[in-house]
């Protein structure tokens, strides 16, 4: 009988490794991964485009290569997380301000009573915690009222191109037409160009102050039409589709995900919920937990395990696009 079990154990663990390893060969799959990855690669593929010279070929691919150079050259420091934010500080106006809270959450934490330590921990927490979770939310708030406006700032772009305008006249129309964030970055755009920098590279300080995909779009088609040529209008016209597109899909997405992270906000607050009823209708029952020092480790496991289950939720229902 342990012969026959172990005669079929070595053959279902021949099969498997088989499985693993003909299989892909038998499918086809390593030919599909490999097409896939040729045409998923981000070097240029060398082939001839019919009517478009090799200058300008090269200027483009040029132009993408400084593009992907500079974002992956950019640190961000204080100053242009305060910027990207949409705030006015100064650095040492930050620190001030930062270590404001921190002294001011130690003084309450200290009266309190949790102990120095205790104190020291939620000042410390306090003074670099809470100002960069505040620059974080007032750089989201911020980027979703660009994204809501911009299309509407690359239309007037497109209508004035056509139009006839030039460029930067069309930009400074956005300027006192288009709502805040999009005004003020437009208006950088200008005072930048005023004083001599040229209009693609100063498109291309958009993405350093507003990080979204969108205004990098921007920048690439703007930087590629100063240096190459071409028509403006109808690039800015299919960025235009591109970014409504874009738009529907991300809205899309959220009300497809509503359903889950309304399921999951259940789930993480049942606990926490049943402990309150517990607590309220059998008291002496759920005491022992605040009371006895395996409680205290009970507590401190399970705050462990709800953290890292909400952490999975979190990354299951979040779609990156």
């Amino acid at each position: 009988m342990n012969m026959m079990a172990m005669a079929f154990l070595a053959a279902v663990a021949v099969g498997g490794v088989a499985y693993v390893f003909l299989y892909p060969i038998l499918s086809g799959e390593k030919q599909a991964e490999k097409r896939r990855a040729s045409v998923a690669r981000t070097e240029p593929a060398a082939r001839t485009v019919r009517g478009q010279p090799k200058a300008r070929r090269d200027a483009i691919e040029n132009t993408l290569k400084e593009f992907e150079e500079r974002q992956k050259k950019a640190k961000l420091s204080i100053t242009t997380k305060i910027a990207q934010a949409g705030l006015s500080w100064t650095k040492k106006q930050f620190i001030l301000i930062s270590a404001g809270i921190g002294f001011g959450l130690f003084f309450v934490a200290f009266i309190v009573g949790p102990g120095l330590l205790p104190a020291v921990a939620i000042g410390f927490a306090g003074g670099f915690g809470v100002p960069r979770w505040l620059l974080s939310y007032l750089k989201k708030r911020r980027e979703l009222k660009f994204l809501e406006a911009f299309p509407d700032a690359v239309d007037i772009i497109v209508r004035g191109v056509k139009a006839g305008l030039p460029l930067l006249d069309c930009m400074k129309m956005i300027t006192t037409e288009a709502p805040e964030p999009i005004k003020s970055e437009f208006r950088v755009i200008v005072d930048t160009q005023a004083v001599g920098m040229p209009l693609g590279e100063a498109c291309g300080k958009l993405y350093e102050r507003t990080p979204v995909a969108e205004a990098n779009f921007f920048a690439i088609v703007v930087g590629i039409q100063q240096k190459a040529g071409g028509n403006l209008s109808e690039a800015l016209g299919n960025l235009s589709r591109v970014l409504r597109d874009r738009k529907k899909m991300k809205a899309k997405i959220r009300a497809m995900s509503q359903e889950a992270k309304a399921s999951a906000s259940i789930i993480g607050a049942l606990p926490l919920c049943v402990m309150l009823l517990v607590y309220i209708t059998s008291h002496d029952y759920i005491t022992l937990l605040f009371t006895d020092s395996l409680g205290h480790l009970m507590l401190a496991a399970s705050a462990v395990w709800m953290s890292m289950g909400v952490l999975v939720m979190k990354k299951m229902i979040n779609f990156d696009f």
